[in-house]
């Protein structure tokens, strides 16, 4: 019996596994929407002129359910690169994945922020289409807390001026693809008091934002430090979901799936340091996913809807 156990053990930890009390759910298919049941609605894109970076101008759309109700503030889900998230033809689809979520009540009622990163023009350009504005490495790949403030003081309150969202950080989540993967983490390292919850995809935890000073000394630092910072650092309050695909990038940047695979051993770590210790205060909750993929968003699309059920599994949807 015993080596049956450990068996099991050693398959859940080759192809991913959880840390969580209750085993991460298996994938399951994109949730579909059924044109008969209400639907949300997709409200943008507005423009941004964010203080924190003056001279760029952003893109957001806001997602409002069908359930909407202000005076029962619904939960968040903030997006980066939210040209794709949004995009009807693209990976993620999330509109059409919260639709189809909320119709079938398995996750709460939640509003949903797709923001673009920012391009250095005094309107967004309408011929970028999918492609990246030329502001996106300074904003998504660097450690500094520009982004974040530019996310909790800047974009957030222009949303619940007009959409109130709850103030609960464990019913909020940002999620990103790769280096809107490392944003998204980087908001919620920095402000767990803002943001509980972490979706990751293709995550470039790596040393893109790496900047050397003429004699090779680094003047600012990379995504690749994120694990030793895990190991170092007081641990959050986060629960955290990561997919990246074996077949994902390895350039002068770095290897992204060892990285994504360091991200995971660092919060795994810090754990049981804390648990060898008995120390008190939270852990890190978390699941992970390692696919056959590559450096695109389709398999993070896929697993989509499993990863909003994991993250919000022990809240109540509204109708249940």
């Amino acid at each position: 019996m015993r080596k049956a156990i450990l068996g099991a053990m050693l398959v859940l930890a080759g192809a991913g596994g959880t840390l969580s009390a209750a085993p991460a759910p298996a994938p399951r298919p994109a949730a579909s929407v059924r044109p008969a049941e209400a639907q949300g609605r997709l409200e943008g894109p507005f423009e941004l002129r964010a203080r924190a970076y003056p001279g760029t101008v952003r893109r957001y759309w806001v997602y409002v359910p069908a359930d909407y109700d202000p005076v029962r503030p619904p939960n968040l889900l903030l997006f980066q690169d939210g040209q794709r998230a949004t995009n009807p033809r693209g990976s993620l689809k999330v509109p059409a994945v919260l639709d189809g979520l909320l119709q079938a009540h398995a996750i709460p009622s939640t509003l949903a922020i797709f923001v673009t990163p920012g391009n250095r023009s005094a309107h967004y350009p309408t011929t970028l289409g999918m492609d990246n504005p030329d502001h996106r490495v300074e904003e998504y790949d660097a450690l500094s807390d520009a982004y974040s403030r530019m996310t909790l003081d800047e974009l957030l309150p222009a949303v619940a001026q007009r959409w109130p969202f709850t103030s609960d950080p464990k019913r909020r989540a940002i999620a990103g693809t790769s280096s809107g993967a490392i944003a998204a983490f980087t908001v919620a390292w920095r402000h767990p008091d803002a943001f509980g919850n972490v979706l990751s995809f293709i995550g470039s935890y790596t040393s893109i934002g790496l900047q050397l000073g003429p004699d090779g000394t680094p003047r600012v630092y990379g995504g690749d430090t994120y694990p030793g910072l895990i190991r170092k650092s007081a641990i959050r309050p986060l629960r955290i979901f990561l997919q990246d695909g074996r077949n994902d990038l390895d350039n002068e940047h770095g290897n992204w799936f060892l990285a994504n695979q360091q991200m995971v051993k660092s919060l795994q770590w810090a754990n049981a340091h804390a648990d060898a210790a008995h120390a008190a205060g939270p852990r890190y909750d978390i699941s992970w996913r390692w696919t056959d993929g590559s450096h695109s968003d389709a398999d993070g699309g896929a697993l989509l809807p499993e990863a909003l059920r994991w993250i919000w599994r022990d809240q109540a949807a509204r109708g249940r």
